[in-house]
Order: C-alpha cells, then structure tokens, then sequence
C-alpha cells in the first residue's frame, strides 16, 4: 500500500495562497477584513469608513476610521472591494466569492474542536461497562418507531453497528430537544472510541470519516473520504445526506456501503488499544474491525507517519438502513454524551 503523511492543520488566508502566507499581515487584520467585507455585504449601498467603524465598534471591534480606511484600501488593492468617490465602497463579485469562502473557513475549526471536547468528556469505563459515551441523536415519526426499531435491531445482530443499546426519547422530556410528533433516538457513536483509548492514556486523532465498500462481508477500500478538520459539517452527516450507503445490502449479501471512519494513534501504543478495544468488546460496545500497519493506508485512508490508523464502523449506519428503507429521518451526528447505563438494548 502506498505511504501518505497526513497534515491535519490548514491556515488560510483569504485571497492568498498558501505559499504567500508567511509575506501577510497579522491574523487579527484578516479577521477584521473579514468582518469588513461582511458589514459592507450587508449594505444595499455603498458605505463609507465612518459608518462601518460604528458598525465594528457594535460588533465588538474598537477600531477607528483611521484604521478602517487602511483595511479598506488592502480590500480595494486585492479587488474585494470598489469605491465610489465619497459615497463609499460596494462589494465587488470577486469579494463576495472570497467572503463566503472565509466565512466557511471560520467553521472549519468548529466541528473538530466540538468532537474534541466530546472526547475529553467521554468518560466510559470498560471494565465496569458504565459511564458517559458519545451519542447521535436522530429523530423520527412518532408512526415510524416500531419500523424503526425493527431495522435498527436487524442493524446491530448484522454487525455493522456500534451497539445494541438506544436512548429513547419523546416530546417533553428534559435531556434532550424532541420536536413535536416525533421519537428522538439516540445511537452509541464510533468516536466514543477516541474518548475511551484517550481515558486510557493514548494520545488519538480523528482523521476521516467515509464510505467503505463491503465484499463478502468484509472491509475492501473506502471509495469516498473527508476530513474531520476539512469541513465546516461532521463528515458522516455529509455522506448521510448524499444518501451514499447501502447497508440493507451489506446485512442481506455483505456486499455494499457503509460508514466508516479512521483515528490515528501512536504506533507504540498499538498493543496497548488492542488490549482496550478487546475489553470494550466485551462491555457490548464493538465496531472495531482493525488497527493498520505503521504509517501505512488504512483501505485508502491516509495515515501520518509514526502512527497507525484505527478503522471502525460508525453508529448512525442503522440510522443509514432506516432511510434507505425510505423512513425519514433527521439526524445530527455527534450530537452529546450520555450514560451508557442509562440506554437500553433493541
């Protein structure tokens, strides 16, 4: 299998390369240019740089018009941005394409930093099979919950699961929102893996998240692949939403599409993760199919060097069978923690 060194960190800054940034002004500029291009966005007529400086002040940014009239002309210099004699600046179509982009580029880091907080949290304990895992929660109509079930338990006996257990939850409850005239369930997530080997003092990295062809029952290559700090939306939800998955096939023939996804762990720390993963096994929390070769692909999945990837099913693959099976459903991926006492087994 071919060699791949994964880097997890991007820094971009608008309207330049990447080989350009060591040559840009501070971080904090860009971020109020940003902000700039946003508030003259906003205007349906050119604005000039007293106005947008009390519209920064608002915003919590305490520049003045000054300083506002240097961002305007590194906007203007860039083409983000067209004056208009005294009346102000509009934005150009250039500006608006590099502003959603920026705006995009701002949420990139939400989604890793939320999944990282989860994990530090994710207080389970093997031995004893109690404490706080990482949940999905979906929600459904109340009239679908009996189908529902039916096929999430066909889901966890066929192996492409997490775990049996599920938390059930209807409208008026405390811990969790449930819309009107729908059951809201909540399914054992795959990153509850990264929150147990990190209790266990292993050092993890959640890289990708996919969709993995199945043969015969088995894991052949992932044919499509996104990074957890490449995306403004959880990676599993993006693959959900192109509907890419056919787990009823895989439990009727094993051959299909499910999903997946890769952490990184330290290659010392390989026996000790087997050791862990053979006890949560036997805590019902599985999924687990393998643990790679140092530094090499996981079935197509990039691995750095000096580590080794962690393939594992994900939870919401029989939240993937209810929607082929033409249910509706809406769900949020990593969505909370809860206790796993507290769910109970389809």
């Amino acid at each position: 299998m071919d060699h791949y060194t994964c880097c997890h960190y991007t820094w971009s800054f608008i309207g330049h390369s990447s080989s350009q940034v060591l040559d840009m002004v501070d971080p904090q500029i860009e971020r109020k240019l940003i902000e700039i291009m946003r508030i003259i966005d906003e205007n349906d007529k050119p604005i000039g740089a007293r106005a947008i400086a009390d519209e920064l002040y608002s915003r919590g940014y305490n520049i003045g018009e000054r300083a506002v009239r240097y961002h305007l002309s590194i906007l203007d210099e860039r083409g983000f941005t067209e004056k208009h004699g005294y009346s102000g600046r509009t934005i150009t179509g250039k500006g608006k394409g590099e502003l959603g982009e920026a705006l995009i580029g701002d949420r990139l880091d939400f989604v890793i930093t939320r999944i990282e907080d989860l994990i530090y949290r994710t207080d389970f304990d093997t031995l004893s099979g109690t404490g706080h895992v990482i949940v999905n929660i979906s929600h459904i109509d109340k009239d679908d919950f009996d189908s529902c079930i039916d096929i999430m338990t066909r889901v966890a006996s066929g192996g492409v699961g997490i775990s049996p257990r599920l938390g059930i939850f209807e409208e008026g409850c405390d811990d969790v929102y449930v819309p009107p005239g729908k059951i809201s369930i909540a399914t054992v997530c795959s990153l509850t893996f990264d929150g147990i080997l990190l209790k266990n003092g292993i050092p993890v990295r959640p890289s990708f998240g996919g969709i993995l062809q199945m043969a015969d029952g088995a894991p052949q290559r992932f044919l499509d692949l996104i990074s957890y700090t490449g995306t403004s939306i959880d990676p599993i939800k993006i693959f959900m939403m192109r509907q890419a998955t056919s787990v009823l096939d895989v439990l009727d023939s094993g051959n299909g599409t499910i999903l997946a996804n890769v952490r990184n762990i330290p290659v010392s720390s390989v026996e000790r993760a087997q050791d862990i993963m053979e006890l949560t096994a036997a805590s019902d929390i599985g999924g687990l199919m393998m643990i790679g070769e140092p530094g090499y692909t996981m079935l197509g999945s990039p691995v750095e060097t000096g580590m080794s990837g962690v393939l594992a099913y994900v939870g919401v693959n029989a939240i993937a069978a209810i929607e082929e099976a033409g249910i509706g459903v809406d769900t949020n991926p990593v969505s909370t923690i809860m206790r796993y006492e507290d769910m109970r087994e389809v």
